[in-house]
């Protein structure tokens, strides 16, 4: 496969996923909002720190009201993480590699922007809740629509690996912006204002009823295990690197447990460590802290999957990649 459709598949995955976790980030802050558990700007500043957008936000808008962050986020078009902007760019890179991806993914991925267009100019931010929820089973719907109609070859696992590296950011700064910043004080630590915002971040990640199940009564200990360490909830971090991994094999062809290249090594790491860790370990490090590694770290892993399968290299290191058996 030419690195550059390779890119353009991974790319096209990771944005729909960015998309539809963002629309994620702001319905259970709508929640909270319902629930008057937080209000004003303490409440909706966090979520553009959780895209690192901070500066760009005080250059646009002069206040974090409600609908400001909520119109910055999901339809700003100078707002490269917005839900339009993911979705522009996952569109563009989707017709690129129309030989790739199969028909019901195009159109599907189509609907999906052209919805979006259409509720930026009748304003479905006066109904936010079906509209964010429209946001999230239409990505939903792409990734079922990928897995049931696109030979699971190549293209197939680039997509796989983009999607899960982008859930598992994402499901880590859904944990960063509850118990850093949203947390008012630590007085409120095991008070029925932080159960509610436990429960909250928990049906952010489509989590709450599965957690419910397994662990019983809400614990922050637990709910740190489950959506970091969990290794059977598709959205649990942990969960996220192993498929990632199993991915990013399939690709090289290089076995389990072994690597070849930049890219294996972090992410074979990063799921070793995860999966022999325990989430007293986690709280007694500090969360932000762990999670702000995390993240660099996912980064790290990001950027070196670009060096491995999609920079250009020059003819003689292209050459020595192949004698050697690393993937180009």
């Amino acid at each position: 496969m030419l690195s550059r459709v390779a890119e353009s598949v991974y790319w096209m995955s990771r944005y729909i996923e960015r998309a539809e976790n963002t629309a994620r980030f702001i319905d259970v802050n709508l929640q909270l909002s319902l629930d008057r558990v937080v209000d004003g700007p303490s409440q909706w500043r966090p979520m553009v720190s959780t895209t690192g957008d901070d500066e760009l936000f005080e250059k646009l808008h002069e206040e974090s009201t409600q609908r400001n962050v909520i119109q910055f986020l999901t339809f700003d078009r100078d707002n490269p993480n917005s839900i339009y902007s993911c979705l522009r760019w996952a569109r563009e890179n989707a017709r690129s590699v129309r030989e790739v991806i199969s028909q019901e993914m195009w159109l599907l991925i189509n609907r999906f922007y052209l919805m979006l267009n259409q509720a930026r100019i009748e304003d479905a931010l006066d109904h936010p809740h079906e509209f964010f929820g429209d946001i999230r089973q239409a990505g939903q719907h792409f990734t079922g629509v990928t897995d049931s109609s696109m030979s699971h070859g190549e293209g197939w696992n680039f997509s796989k690996l983009g999607r899960y590296l982008e859930r598992a950011d994402k499901t880590s700064r859904i944990l960063d912006v509850k118990y850093y910043l949203l947390l008012p004080s630590v007085n409120d630590v095991g008070t029925t204002f932080d159960d509610i915002q436990w429960a909250a971040l928990l049906r952010s990640a489509s989590a709450f009823e599965m957690y419910r199940r397994k662990c019983g009564l809400l614990s922050p200990i637990k709910v740190v295990e489950y959506l970091l360490l969990d290794q059977e909830f598709p959205r649990a971090v942990l969960f996220c690197l192993s498929r990632a991994n199993e991915a990013l094999h399939d690709i090289s062809g290089t076995q389990r447990g072994t690597f070849r290249n930049t890219a294996e090594k972090r992410l074979g790491q990063l799921e070793a460590e995860l999966a022999f860790t325990h989430a007293r370990e986690v709280i007694d490090r500090g969360l932000h802290e762990f999670v702000d590694d995390l993240q660099t770290r996912l980064n790290g892993i990001g950027q070196a999957i670009s060096e491995t399968f999609f920079a250009q290299r020059p003819y003689a290191e292209y050459a020595a990649m192949r004698r050697t058996g690393v993937p180009t």
